[in-house]
């Protein structure tokens, strides 16, 4: 492999074939001339979105440029959206407003995300969340963060594919044991119950970290499968660490949202720890705000984990959020969402299979195709080969292998198991969809040539 001329060691993906960082950090070891931090700082690799999204720029790319088409965003677009409630527009910062917020959260805030998961998920049952269910903070990877701050000496398995930022979060903190768990591309990325409970005690599991539905696959675990894992996870005491920042993208037939917490028996003694945010399903990005629903006893170590990790969320934020976080609003979010973003599924679905990508498993959540490229011609038939060709018609995707994740680079040189796949987002609007998959042919067009 060869460093391109002009481009420093550092820019190089995290992992490619195994290979790229230990490059990267051996060169910046050796070369006197290279501008590497000094040595009390080890080099972090950077998740998908954010390497791609820099090498764009290295081309030009700006966010606001309307003549790039970024299929690589990890965010829905933010404006209105026919049937959705109305977007929030301005904001007004009272003087309370300028303090820090408690680390857990304004009270108010949790109070709010509780009755709406009670409303939304819980009638008529007789556990019900409360505000000590819930701590508020600010963005998803500062919730796993605070939960990963917290986890004791267990082994915590995680899946292969998943979200790229699970990767530096299960390696930073110690004190547990990152198990891989893959999934079989051959099998629909499917993973049974009989597996699920043969993994938990095989391997003494004592939490399972996942996104679902699942970014990249688009897999979603819902209803009685869902009911099961809840009820499998009580069983044999492992702790669910469910990332459901998705769950408003749900294509399946049947509910347009859902949650593990409509499974909860008991809010207090079920191991069930739920991850969700104004950032994806109320397409509030650039909010920052999250929230964790868990027993009261995972709430209270989460907050001291905040403490000093954080020190807690925007307070004026969390006051706008108090507007939004209702029942009515993120039913109607949800709808919204499921007829016009479905509609941009299925054109990048079949704008992309006639390209020549496949796909083992279709969305079923999410705004995310995990495509297979490897029919592509051979000069593109890599998700690092696509992503360069792209990037000159100004179309940003996202390699496949940033989802291998591998705690710790403990798979050394070993190459990745996705190296033919590419993630593209239908978070964009259409016209950037239909734009970005005219490009791609023309990219397709040149590798035949």
């Amino acid at each position: 492999m060869q460093v391109r001329e002009n481009e420093h060691p550092h820019a190089r993906p995290a992992r490619a074939d195994g290979r790229h960082f230990v490059l990267a950090f051996a060169t910046a070891m050796t070369d006197p001339t290279s501008d590497r931090a000094p040595s009390a700082f080890r080099p972090v690799p950077r998740t998908g979105v954010i390497y791609v999204t820099s090498e764009a720029a290295r081309a030009g790319f700006r966010p606001e440029d309307p003549e790039w088409c970024n299929l690589g965003q990890g965010q829905p677009e933010t404006g209105p959206l026919p049937g959705a409630p109305a977007r929030v527009t301005q904001l007004d910062i009272s003087l309370n407003d300028q303090e820090y917020a408690p680390v857990a959260g304004l009270w108010e805030v949790r109070e709010a995300v509780a009755s709406m998961y009670n409303n939304l998920f819980r009638r008529g049952m007789p556990s019900q969340y409360s505000a000590e269910n819930v701590a508020v903070c600010g963005g998803g990877r500062v919730s796993i963060m605070r939960a990963c701050a917290a986890i004791g000496q267990i082994h915590l398995g995680h899946f292969l594919p998943d979200y790229t930022a699970y990767e530096e979060l299960l390696d930073v903190f110690r004190r547990f044991t990152p198990i891989p768990i893959l999934l079989d591309p051959e099998q629909n990325y499917d993973f049974s119950l009989e597996a699920l409970r043969r993994e938990i005690s095989g391997r003494g599991l004592g939490a399972l970290l996942l996104s679902n539905p699942c970014n990249p696959t688009g897999k979603a675990i819902t209803g009685s499968e869902l009911e099961s894992w809840v009820a499998t996870a009580r069983d044999l005491d492992c702790t669910l660490l469910l990332d459901e920042f998705y769950a408003h993208y749900l294509w399946k037939d049947g509910p347009s949202l859902f949650s593990a917490a409509e499974f909860v028996e008991d809010v207090e003694r079920d191991p069930v720890v739920i991850f969700d945010g104004l950032t994806k399903n109320w397409r509030y990005p650039g909010w920052r705000v999250s929230w964790t629903v868990a027993p009261t006893k995972i709430i209270e170590s989460l907050a001291s984990a905040g403490s000093f990790l954080d020190g807690g969320g925007s307070r004026p934020m969390q006051h706008a959020a108090l507007s939004v976080l209702t029942a009515e609003h993120a039913r109607a979010e949800a709808e919204a969402i499921r007829v016009t973003f479905g509609r941009k599924r299925k054109r990048m679905l079949d704008g992309l299979r006639a390209l020549g990508v496949s796909f083992e498993r279709e969305p079923e959540g999410t705004f995310y195709c995990w495509g297979n490229v490897s029919n592509l011609p051979p000069a593109i038939n890599s998700g690092d080969t696509l992503f360069r060709a792209a990037l000159k018609h100004k179309v940003i995707t996202v390699p496949g292998h940033f989802f291998d994740v591998d705690p710790g680079q403990r798979r050394g040189r070993r190459a990745s198991r996705f190296l033919h796949h590419a993630r593209f987002s239908f978070g964009p609007s259409e016209a950037t969809i239909d734009d970005a998959l005219a490009r791609l042919g023309r990219v397709v067009r040149d590798a035949n040539s």
